[in-house]
């Protein structure tokens, strides 16, 4: 486990303890070497006196499975220098994006490829799913949380054919979790409690090559997205408000019906009743995807709201289940069914 100390890689520890078969190796970070495991994530009982390693090739040799949660930009140098044997699950965005000219539009580095994109449950276009592509696989790029929300919304739509690509409108709020685990004045528990803010406006959140690109591929043609991500006063989770227009004579009886259609197998994605609203609180802690569909008559869209735990959905338990896959495992083993409430 590679970036043990952030709150992505403290989630993956913690859903990998409830995992029958798959066993702690080493723990490594960067500014925390030698401190006791237990001193950054006191809730990780079992593993608090584990000492945390170096971040070095050298630390994760031996090992079958390694997961990276690393910032973006660190994960292809050193997944690079390990055996393609060993099966890397990265939680950064390094490998998800298939376009170079995206990635260089979008981020800071060079681009290093793309590996097999981790959302096993993706509408990916004459009923197949993105899982196909992830069974003994041995490098895997983990989705980032809002595209999470937000492909899983609208996928459906657009693997029917009833949604038109280029007016698709998101705003989705998440907690301050989303931001890591660095000191940054403006997540302050005074600057945020009691506040929400938007940042990223007008096209320039990194997550948005990433939502097209799944959505695209649901589509089978070129989709564009507007979204505006906002910050809301709580540790973690995602409510994704996504709406799209209908195509000229759909019939709207059709729509619900291609969300139910999509995922009424799903383990972990799940569209409500008819009534009932996503809500985050529901979903903490889970690896569970709260779904919604309405439609707007008189504007003839269609209004999708979405639910999921950042950390553990949106990041941590999809390696989880992404690893499963890859090792011929459960897709479920060690994955978190039910939320925590209050």
């Amino acid at each position: 486990m590679a970036g043990a100390s952030g709150y992505a890689g403290g989630e993956i520890l913690r859903l990998l303890l409830a995992h029958p078969q798959i066993e702690v190796g080493t723990v490594t970070a960067s500014s925390t070497v030698g401190e006791r495991l237990g001193s950054i994530h006191p809730h990780l009982v079992p593993l608090a006196d584990r000492v945390i390693a170096e971040t070095t090739p050298e630390t994760l040799s031996g090992h079958e499975l390694v997961f990276l949660a690393l910032p973006h930009g660190h994960s292809a140098a050193l997944a690079g220098q390990l055996p393609e044997s060993v099966v890397v699950v990265d939680c950064g965005a390094d490998f998800r994006l298939e376009s170079a000219q995206a990635w260089t539009t979008f981020y800071d580095t060079p681009y290093a490829g793309s590996w097999p994109y981790g959302m096993p449950e993706l509408p990916t276009g004459a009923g197949s799913r993105q899982r196909d592509r992830l069974a003994g696989a041995t490098r895997i790029a983990v989705p980032g949380c809002y595209p999470t929300a937000v492909s899983l919304a609208l996928a459906p739509g657009f693997a029917a054919g009833l949604l038109e690509p280029d007016d698709v409108v998101v705003v989705a709020a998440s907690g301050t979790s989303g931001a890591g685990k660095s000191l940054k004045p403006h997540l302050l528990g005074a600057e945020v409690m009691g506040s929400m803010s938007p940042y990223g406006v007008g096209g320039g959140h990194r997550h948005t090559p990433e939502i097209e690109q799944n959505l695209s591929r649901a589509a089978g043609e070129t989709v564009q997205v507007s979204f505006t991500p906002t910050l809301a006063p709580m540790p973690r989770g995602i409510l994704a408000t996504c709406t799209a227009r209908l195509r000229p004579g759909t019939d709207v009886t059709r729509v619900r019906a291609a969300w139910v259609a999509a995922y009424g197998d799903e383990a972990f994605v799940h569209v409500l009743p008819e009534g009932s609203w996503p809500a985050t609180g529901a979903v903490t802690g889970s690896n569970h995807v709260q779904l919604q569909v309405a439609v707007d008559d008189r504007l003839g869209r269609v209004v999708v709201v979405a639910a999921v735990d950042n950390l553990t959905k949106g990041t941590a338990g999809a390696a989880v289940q992404c690893a499963n896959l890859a090792l011929g495992l459960d897709e479920t083993l060690g994955l978190p069914v039910a939320g925590v409430a209050p």
